[in-house]
């Protein structure tokens, strides 16, 4: 087994029981190997940081530089990873400095602790996760706004309690969605900015004497906004700002969950509404005639996850006491799973969206006159009538015969955001205030 970095003589076999080293170490290493180039990245910084107080010459910090050059590109080529026997990525990284640095490799660790080496990959890694999730977002929400352009005018029932209820359109459907997810960007930007602050210099939570550790300086080469002012703010922190991450990511899974759960609904032969693309579909090994909605499935199930993941985030870290504990270490793969399930859950909703189409005809079919029942209702209204006067007649009242008319439907409507005023161009302008953080990634 490698020599864990807080071994005390690091020419002596470890103590510690194999069983031990497994429990503790769990499926942290793997994580660590999305997070081993932002370590790489801070690492560098911190070296910055020690030149500037004297701790590092220039030479030694040159050394150290080409050590991580040389890291990135061994890591790169799969010549060098993140094992069980490692521990984690710091423990990588150190060892390969001090193998190719010399007394200068050595020297890398001063002034800081695996706690806030390992917030602050994990921070920078976050950082980047969330611009590409506010893409994605944004892209999906492109797409909706494509597919009611593509479907403009096209009649379907509105439904509550999953009873048909109103007369609605293809397009007002898909510029609910869209601006749902427009609005979820907030939540993604408001997590983006409170994780985006330096924890280097907190070092295990106390602080580090002697050294005067630049550490707003560090911050601001790192593109960190702030610094975490306190060293025992640090550690408090934990669990909390992963949970605004997850909390962010599972708002987007609500708004994907629904519109999954639509999909599904509509690909039904009963609704028969929508043609989904066969390539985002499967099909039974005991019925042939089966094509599965799996895609659509599991992002409604990933928005279930996502839940599962905030709630122990929010959980986990409740009850402990100040400073670090190892149940915090638990909060780094909750975080991370929740940024990888979201971006996949968005990816795969997205390519569903720009293939699926919906069946006019259809539609249009299901849009029977009872739908008009409130439009009855509001029309004697404009005549004088008492609206509950108007609403008892018109739920009494016969329904016309036959196929009502698209085009008088949507006549009927004159504000944005109703049948047949839909403004896909309002959601797009939504998206504006967003472009200059989520085209960071």
């Amino acid at each position: 087994m490698t020599t864990p970095l807080w071994q005390k003589d690091s020419t002596a076999e470890s103590t510690t029981d194999d069983w031990v080293h497994r429990f503790t170490v769990g499926d942290d290493y793997e994580w660590d190997r999305l997070l081993l180039p932002y370590d790489v990245e801070a690492s560098r910084a911190h070296a910055w940081g020690l030149h500037q107080i004297g701790v590092l010459s220039e030479g030694d910090r040159e050394r150290i530089n080409d050590a991580l050059d040389a890291l990135l590109d061994a890591f790169e080529a799969g010549g060098v990873t993140v094992t069980p026997q490692d521990e984690d990525c710091h423990t990588v990284i150190e060892r390969f400095v001090t193998e190719h640095a010399g007394t200068a490799g050595e020297k890398l660790h001063t002034g800081r602790s695996r706690n806030d080496q390992v917030l602050a990959a994990l921070r920078l890694y976050l950082r980047d996760a969330l611009a590409t999730i506010g893409a994605q977002t944004a892209t999906l929400t492109e797409a909706l706004c494509d597919l009611a352009e593509r479907h403009a005018d096209v009649l379907m029932p509105g439904y509550t309690h999953l009873q048909r209820a109103m007369p609605s359109t293809v397009a007002l459907w898909a510029l609910g969605y869209a601006e749902s997810l427009a609005a979820d960007l907030s939540a993604l930007r408001h997590a983006r900015r409170q994780i985006n602050v330096s924890p280097l210099g907190s070092a295990a939570g106390y602080g580090v004497p002697v050294l005067d550790f630049p550490r707003e300086a560090v911050a601001k080469r790192l593109g960190f906004r702030d610094v975490q002012t306190h060293a025992t703010a640090v550690q408090l922190a934990r669990g909390k700002h992963e949970l605004a991450v997850s909390h962010a990511c599972t708002q987007v899974g609500a708004s994907c969950n629904r519109l999954a759960s639509d999909l599904v609904l509509f690909a039904t032969a009963e609704f028969d509404f929508v043609d989904l693309p066969p390539e985002h579909c499967t099909g039974s090994s005991i019925m042939p005639q089966k094509q599965n909605p799996d895609v659509l499935e599991l992002v409604r199930a990933s928005h279930h996850r996502l839940a599962a993941e905030m709630q122990s985030l929010a959980t986990g870290p409740s009850n402990l006491p100040g400073g670090y504990h190892r149940d915090l270490q638990l909060t780094k793969a909750a975080v991370l799973r929740s940024v990888q399930m979201t971006s996949d859950m968005l990816t795969a909703l997205t390519e569903v969206v720009r293939g699926v189409t919906f069946n006019p005809e259809h539609t249009r079919a299901a849009c029977t006159p009872d739908l008009l029942a409130t439009q009855r209702a509001l029309e004697q209204v404009a005549e004088g009538v008492p609206f509950r006067t108007a609403y008892q007649q018109a739920a009494v009242g016969d329904a016309e015969s036959g196929p009502i008319d698209p085009v008088a439907v949507l006549d009927a409507y004159e504000t944005d955001g109703t049948p047949g005023q839909e403004r896909p161009d309002l959601v797009r302008e939504q998206l504006i205030p967003h472009r200059d953080w989520i085209n960071e990634a």
